[in-house]
């Protein structure tokens, strides 16, 4: 398969480069925490909670692409990312995102998902560059598995973050962790399955998975809080938000 994204930046192109090219930048907009050696051949790695995937560099031209290619299972899947960055002259940049490989069964599915999903990660990266240019994040991740409750799980999650009725970009959300102080923010990104929340000192996305999961990103900006006990905190709201 191959999926292409493209997305116009309000950033230069060495503000996008820093954010889609190395760990810290990575890991202020995408799911999971990555690390970056900035060379071809250099080791990608990215950690989704405490589980590695690791991945090789085949592009590194600073500034204008970025290629990173997982290894091959031992039923033939892969996949490979490039990123493309190209800087216009009155300001601005355009991203164009390139995912290929090969996938399973489900494969169909499995795209369709990959391409939803990345147009709340292209979304959130131009939220990082306008909200939080020059700064880096703490990222966690959190998440609740398949429950089987009686309620669906998106109602539940809708409830516990103050929002009713039909969710529309631009409503006010408040979050209550426990553990933490009410966090107040706006709803930056709504679609089916997928929730962005903004606020002054971080983004929230929120992902509705298979079988009733819920996946938890939270990039952090301006607070040292120890990345432990945040994801902590956050698995705890989640056990008891649907208990």
């Amino acid at each position: 398969f191959e999926l292409r994204k493209e997305i116009e930046l309000r950033a230069s192109a060495s503000q996008v480069w820093e954010a889609v090219s190395g760990g810290p930048g990575l890991d202020s907009w995408f799911l999971g925490r990555s690390e970056v050696e900035p060379r071809v051949g250099g080791r990608v790695v990215q950690f989704f909670g405490d589980f590695p995937v690791e991945a090789r560099v085949t592009g590194w031209e600073p500034g204008r692409r970025f290629a990173f290619e997982g290894a091959e299972g031992q039923d033939g899947t892969f996949m490979a990312f490039e990123f493309l960055i190209e800087g216009r002259e009155r300001g601005g940049t355009v991203l164009r995102l390139v995912q290929s490989g090969v996938l399973g069964d489900g494969w169909q599915a499995e795209v369709e998902a990959l391409e939803r999903g990345w147009d709340m990660y292209l979304h959130t990266l131009d939220q990082y560059l306008t909200h939080f240019p020059g700064q880096f994040a703490l990222v966690v991740f959190a998440a609740r598995p398949g429950g089987g409750g009686v309620e669906p799980v998106w109602s539940v999650l809708e409830r516990g973050l103050g929002l009713t009725g039909k969710v529309v970009q631009g409503d006010r959300v408040r979050l209550t962790p426990e553990g933490f102080a009410p966090i107040e923010g706006v709803a930056d990104y709504v679609a089916p399955d997928f929730l962005g929340v903004r606020t002054g000192s971080g983004l929230y996305r929120f992902i509705r998975g298979q079988h009733d999961t819920v996946v938890v990103g939270h990039h952090i900006f301006a607070d040292k809080a120890d990345p432990k006990k945040v994801e902590q905190a956050w698995q705890d709201w989640l056990a008891k938000l649907f208990a």
